[in-house]
């Protein structure tokens, strides 16, 4: 039987009656960008709810139209073959919605602080050459000035701070431009901009904060991991939540944050290893920390981050370390318990002879005869 219903909050509260009058007991919709999420909230709690990724239930092509599409889909889930798609429990949905908002406004804000740059080089204002930050005290400062109209790069060198490392001709020099009123107008809109974003990131800082309340030991958790953050690990958290039940290994949950070689064979030959598209917000976090954590010196992850970089390049060098993170979390949440650090020499100790055998054949390279003499150890 089919019926349409429309997808105001009456139409779909109708739907809801109707399938209960009908004695229906799963109900299965597909994952179309946030259009699933209302119905979801509605018939959650009256149904066992199941979402199917619609790459997993493409019907055959030239047949599509929305009946056939809810036809072939109550056939799939009569047979048992839709495969459940992760949907975290609400308060990992709104701690999501919060740690995604954060880092687009942080996105929006950087942005912006390029524009500014734009406008200082319009105007022949080398102000990012001498300072780090141009948003920072010094450059605020000369900003707000030059805004409010003052142009006299001695006037606008009295709001350098004396620590900067650049010399005060330097400096005097890089203040030296022409400035029209279409600058100053431009630079206070992107000023107040940044104020704006600014005040938002404040506040969603506290909201995040409020969220995260049930889940502050797990967080604590994450960072003992080298290169994560407590913001990493928020958006970490919000991104897979706490309960590991739901990925059955640690594989499942490299492939669903797509952080795992693809398969493509055909005939014997195996086409691409390339990394499937998806998880965004997951993948570019972890990839990030991974930067972060690859820089602490005598850590494991910067020698399988060199191990690897040496033969495959930094780039599947990198998403191999994240992977690594992703794991080694997968375990952190499943046991309770901290990051165990391996030790840069782990790969040397867990392969001896190979390592011995890579430093003769260098010393070989370069010229030397090598005799090699087993130590028995104390």
């Amino acid at each position: 039987e089919v019926r349409t219903f429309t997808t105001t909050t009456s139409g779909l509260l109708s739907l809801t009656d109707w399938l209960e009058s009908q004695a229906v007991e799963h109900v299965a919709m597909e994952a179309t960008g946030v259009y699933w999420k209302p119905v979801w909230h509605v018939l959650e709690g009256h149904f066992e709810l199941i979402l199917a990724n619609a790459a997993h239930v493409k019907n055959v092509p030239g047949r599509k139209t929305d009946v056939n599409d809810a036809m072939w889909l109550a056939d799939l889930l009569a047979h048992g073959l839709i495969r459940a798609s992760f949907v975290p429990p609400t308060p990992v949905q709104e701690l999501r919605a919060l740690t995604r908002t954060r880092k687009q406004f942080v996105r929006e804000r950087t942005s912006h602080v390029n524009r500014i740059e734009k406008v200082l080089e319009d105007a022949n204002l080398k102000l990012g050459v001498v300072l780090t930050d141009i948003l920072g005290k010094s450059g605020r400062a000369v900003l707000q000035a030059i805004i409010d109209g003052d142009s006299d790069p001695e006037s606008l060198l009295s709001h350098i701070d004396r620590r900067v490392k650049a010399s005060r001709g330097e400096v005097l020099e890089a203040l030296r431009g022409h400035v029209s009123s279409h600058h100053r107008f431009m630079l206070k809109l992107h000023l107040e901009h940044i104020d704006a974003l600014d005040r938002a990131i404040a506040t969603l800082e506290q909201e995040v904060g409020a969220g995260l309340k049930p889940f502050l030991d797990a967080a604590e958790l994450v960072t003992t991991m080298p290169g994560m953050s407590a913001v990493a690990a928020h958006a970490v958290l919000a991104e897979i939540g706490i309960d590991m039940s739901r990925f059955a290994t640690r594989g499942h949950l490299r492939s669903w944050a797509c952080l795992c070689p693809r398969n493509d064979e055909s005939a014997g030959k195996r086409r691409s290893t390339r990394l499937r598209r998806g998880g965004k917000w997951l993948k570019t976090t972890l990839v990030q920390a991974a930067w972060s954590a690859v820089r602490v010196k005598g850590s494991y992850l910067q020698a399988q981050f060199h191990r690897l970089r040496a033969r495959r390049g930094a780039k599947k060098a990198i998403i191999a370390v994240a992977a690594s993170m992703l794991t080694a979390i997968w375990y952190m949440l499943r046991n309770g318990t901290e990051w165990h650090e391996l030790g840069a020499t782990y790969f040397d100790r867990a392969d001896a002879k190979k390592t011995a055998t890579h430093l003769i054949r260098r010393l070989q390279q370069i010229g030397y005869a090598v005799q090699v003499t087993a130590v028995t150890p104390a």
